[in-house]
């Protein structure tokens, strides 16, 4: 193989003609570079983002699981939740353990259901408001621009606003309970699913929906025929993702009154109920990964077949 030479004339119109654009891409990316860094350093004055107090600040990350699994309990472990492996699988009665942290176990359950049902309903709706949105709200598949620009910007509006302010507004009409984190997840989720099923419609083939225009298929059918069976897989992945989502957001939601387990992690944590607290948030965490274990599986076999 020939290595060019700076003499060969191929390698010398090569220089010429693509020298000047490489130079120039050099000099983006290194302005990018650049750019990036002096946000970035601007960000951390301003939000005081300093090395020496995260530096300061780690060792005392593990400290609370630390005491959490302490053997025996230490000065104060009346205020600090602490399992005795001696005393674990003993009664309600004893503090240290489990048996005393889940006394509550029916009403925690009752509380998770009630959070699993609010993310069902609230990405249900959300998926029905973003699906008949997201394709008049494609520039690829509307003619009518001015009504494209309106629905983007409205779904910019749905996603913008924080959920926990959606629930805060949502919870003076409809009063404290789940309704209200409903509607503020239904709200946020119809915004960012809307958004996505947008982009995936833009990258949808265009050889079916002229194929379906060359024989005077409708708008209708264009989409129904043309686009839906690209992108439903992308439509269904992206909605378990934001159930996923929705499942954690519902926990939060709880701490303004708007329903789930989150509104008796906030009771035990103005409490100081140490124990309690610890229960919630270990339960919370196991409906998580469960859900997430499940939500890929329904993935893989869902949407792998129809692929």
């Amino acid at each position: 193989m020939l290595t060019p030479t700076v003499q060969d004339p191929a390698y010398r119109r090569f220089q010429q003609r693509f020298g000047p654009i490489l130079r120039t891409r050099l000099l983006q990316a290194w302005g990018t570079v650049a750019s990036v860094a002096l946000l970035f350093v601007i960000a951390a004055v301003w939000t005081d983002f300093a090395p020496d107090t995260i530096l300061a600040g780690l060792p005392r990350v593990g400290e609370y699981f630390g005491k959490l699994l302490s053997i025996e309990p230490s000065r104060g472990a009346d205020t600090v939740p602490v399992l005795a492996f001696g005393h674990i699988f003993g009664g309600t009665k004893e503090p240290q353990s489990l048996a005393y942290w889940f006394y509550r176990i029916d009403v925690y359950a009752a509380l998770l259901w009630q959070t699993l049902q609010m993310a069902v309903l609230a990405t249900v709706l959300g998926f029905a408001a973003a699906f008949a949105l997201c394709f008049p709200a494609t520039g690829s598949l509307s003619r009518l621009r001015p009504m494209v620009f309106l629905i983007r910007r409205l779904l910019e509006i749905l996603r913008t606003i924080p959920q926990v302010v959606l629930a805060l507004i949502l919870v003076w009409p409809f009063g404290i309970g789940p309704l209200a984190g409903i509607l503020a997840m239904a709200i946020h989720t119809t915004g960012g699913l809307g958004k996505l099923f947008a982009e995936l419609n833009e990258n949808a083939d265009r050889r079916p929906i002229e194929g379906i225009v060359s024989v005077g298929g409708s708008w209708l059918a264009q989409i129904r025929y043309g686009v839906v069976p690209q992108v439903l897989p992308g439509f269904l992945s992206y909605a378990l993702l934001r159930f996923e989502i929705n499942v954690r957001s519902s926990t939060i939601l709880g701490f303004v009154g708007a329903g789930g387990i989150g509104m008796e992690l906030k009771r035990t944590i103005g409490f100081n109920i140490y124990e309690e607290v610890s229960a919630i948030c270990i339960l919370i965490l196991l409906m998580v990964v469960v859900l997430d274990l499940t939500s890929e599986r329904i993935r893989h076999a869902f949407i792998g077949r129809m692929q």
